[in-house]
């Protein structure tokens, strides 16, 4: 009896330890921000880095929050101006449903297009892994375009 009571219990804390080890920077924060945000719809073939990167994309823009829509970007220096006419362009379209078209193969970097199904219009970006071996965006001036109907 005592020999079956000690699988359960050290199949118990060693998940535990498991759960505490595999706490990566970050992933409490994301599971939050994932829990709280509208779903992305995907088509195409992210990475796990492009996808993610796409989804902090999204997720800062509905939420307004210019700073961690700069912090994303990996072509150096300041982004504030770019990240804050993201927000003005497509803030409010992001709290809504939004699309991600992944292009091409995205192993180190990736176009994506966004679909704001609010208003109809697209906006293409490439993610990319940083000189920080991060993923991130390159933050250009938004573009915004009509969808194709």
């Amino acid at each position: 009896m005592i020999r079956n009571l000690r699988v359960p219990a050290l199949a118990l804390a060693l998940g535990a330890l498991l759960a505490a080890c595999g706490d990566d920077e970050g992933s409490a924060e994301y599971q939050t921000a994932y829990t709280n945000h509208q779903p992305l719809a995907v088509t195409g073939h992210p990475s796990t880095g492009s996808l993610g990167t796409v989804q902090r994309i999204v997720w800062h823009l509905a939420d307004k929050d210019a700073d961690a829509l700069a912090a994303l970007n990996t072509e150096g220096g300041d982004a504030g101006s770019e990240a804050r006419a993201w927000i003005k362009a497509y803030g409010a379209d992001a709290q809504g449903e939004v699309t991600a078209d992944f292009l091409d193969e995205g192993s180190v970097r990736q176009d994506v297009v966004l679909h704001f199904t609010k208003s109809r219009r697209t906006q293409e970006l490439t993610v990319r892994i940083g000189d920080d071996d991060t993923w991130g965006v390159v933050l250009d001036r938004p573009e915004p375009e009509p969808e194709a109907r």
